[in-house]
């Protein structure tokens, strides 16, 4: 960090020489289309099949778009479809024409750069984490199953500028899921002849997004976005240059920014609450949802009683106010509020489905007796794994205090890692409990539910029921067409895997808390999906 602070001040007065006076230097370098902006914790991959955090996905959105990209509003708008497709009588063929468009090297965007895409995220030989949102096409379950071989995937190129998509059932929302990150198209000659290499630095990644990465050498925790000359909308990004900075304590992003070296930083905790009557704070909802997830697989965290004993036990309200303080909310199931609502009536899903599992001491310490007395033993220790940030340290000292508190001879050891090595030791189940947070791609409660369900890349707890994932594949395929039974299943299943089993245990809806130079306009922040993009951003 002080090597940044320094090449900032050498930089400044560099161009404090050569300007014609101070007053014109500064004027000239406020107005300069360049942005400095922090980022929470480190990017991992570039490679929209492997990507397994928020941070990573909101890189690949910068350099990468798909067949739809989100508007000013939040909303999806055509990008590289051309125009809206053909949809056949039975809703399961979508026909997409793109339109003319060229990655980065000045190759075009080819119809069969998305076919290779999503047959690379199905493959079971990718392992990739979000194979299961390949679901929604043609035979996509049974080849990630390693059932029928990734050339059955409902996605053909009909030509270069054609895409057709058999889907499985209909589905209405479908612009929305497509603006994923998994849906990013690769260009397929480069991605083949990298390999495993592709994406793990900027020398390694080709895109077609408005910004081309600069400076990443798959390490490094600062790097930068220049403009992308050859973006098919090119005309309409202002921003010349993002410079990206890893910062994960929140004291530092804040510092940076009273200092004038950074535009946008994250906020949370007591610089959240210092920062509530500040005009360059701004307080976002967010359907992001803070977890702990038990191992299954293991004799503690495997029993029901414990995880019941635990979530009960946790004090979600003292939580959102006194630690994170940054608009965040209590919850109680595993699908947040101001979400989803029903098809027919307009409910939220939150208020309809009710509270699960909520703050109740002496129901935890109940569950906690219940649970010692199977597991015979009066004294439990239990390993509590998050990554290094500011937020998360400060999280699970919470949840330390709590559950060593309120569950009598239970003792809990924290371990903090990296990021990456936090998702790698997750992904496999090497850990009794984990902290971490989950965003949905859009907004459908199904989304938050297919993360536990058993054949999911993203379920890596060992909890599996049969009845809970073939509820989700009901609600995927035969009752895609009634909208009031498939809500109610959807209801049903997530009592089943919060209030029943217990399989997660979610304790909070976030918020994304930031500070904003008064300079920088136009910055979208999403309330899903990822989290911010710099395509409509400008300096005024």
């Amino acid at each position: 960090m002080k090597k940044v602070v320094s090449l900032l001040f050498v930089a400044g007065l560099f161009l404090a020489a050569c300007g014609n006076s101070a007053t014109s230097t500064k004027e000239s370098e406020s107005t300069k289309q360049e942005i400095a902006v922090s980022t929470p914790g480190e990017l991992s991959t570039l490679d929209s099949a492997q990507y397994t955090d928020v941070n990573s996905s909101d890189m690949i959105g910068q350099v990468s778009e798909g067949l739809y990209r989100l508007d000013k509003e939040g909303n999806p708008e055509l990008a590289m479809a051309k125009e809206e497709p053909k949809v056949s009588e039975d809703g399961l063929t979508y026909t997409f024409k793109l339109r003319e468009a060229k990655y980065s090297d000045g190759t075009p965007v080819r119809a069969q750069d998305f076919v290779y895409a999503f047959q690379n995220v199905v493959d079971p030989k990718t392992t990739s984490s979000s194979s299961h949102r390949m679901d929604i096409f043609k035979n996509g379950e049974k080849i990630r199953n390693g059932e029928l071989p990734v050339d059955q995937l409902g996605v053909k190129a009909l030509d270069d500028q054609t895409l057709e998509l058999d889907l499985v059932a209909p589905a209405p929302f479908l612009p929305e899921i497509l603006t994923g990150t998994p849906f990013m198209p690769k260009q397929e000659k480069f991605a083949s002849e990298k390999g495993k290499a592709y994406g793990t630095s900027a020398d390694n990644f080709v895109g077609n997004g408005p910004f081309v990465i600069k400076g990443w050498d798959g390490n490094n925790e600062s790097w930068t976005l220049e403009k992308n000359p050859t973006y098919w909308d090119a005309k309409n990004v202002n921003l010349k240059k993002v410079k990206v900075q890893v910062v994960k304590e929140i004291a530092t992003g804040v510092n940076l920014f009273n200092d004038g070296q950074l535009d946008y930083t994250t906020l949370s905790d007591v610089y959240a609450q210092n920062n509530q009557d500040n005009k360059l704070a701004h307080f976002v909802p967010k359907a992001m949802v803070g977890y702990i997830s038990a191992n299954h697989k293991r004799p503690v965290t495997g029993n029901l009683h414990v995880r019941q004993a635990i979530l009960q036990a946790i004090n979600k309200k003292s939580y959102t106010k006194n630690v994170l303080s940054d608009g965040s909310q209590p919850l109680n199931g595993f699908v947040p509020t101001n979400f989803a609502k029903n098809p027919e009536t307009g409910e939220d899903y939150r208020k309809e489905a009710g509270d699960l599992m909520p703050y109740d001491l002496k129901a935890a310490q109940k569950n906690w007796e219940l649970a010692k007395k199977e597991l015979g033993k009066d004294e439990i220790e239990l390993e509590l794994l998050a990554s290094d940030t500011a937020t998360s340290k400060k999280t699970v000292e919470f949840l330390q205090g709590q559950l060593q508190q309120n569950l009598p001879g239970l003792k809990i050891d924290i371990k903090n890692v990296p990021l990456q090595n936090r998702l790698d030791l997750q992904d496999k189940s090497e850990f009794d409990l984990v902290y971490g947070t989950w965003t949905p791609d859009y907004a459908d409660p199904i989304n938050f539910l297919e993360f536990y369900d058993s054949t999911g890349g993203l379920n890596s707890s060992g909890y599996a029921n049969k009845a809970y994932d073939a509820g989700l594949e009901e609600a995927r395929t035969t009752l895609a067409k009634d909208p009031a039974k498939r809500w109610n299943k959807l209801i049903e299943m997530e009592k089943q895997l919060v209030e029943k089993d217990t399989a997660v245990l979610p304790f909070y809806q976030g918020s994304v808390a930031y500070l904003k130079s008064e300079r920088l306009h136009g910055l979208q922040v999403f309330p899903f999906g990822r989290t911010v993009s710099y395509r409509l951003a400008y300096v005024k």
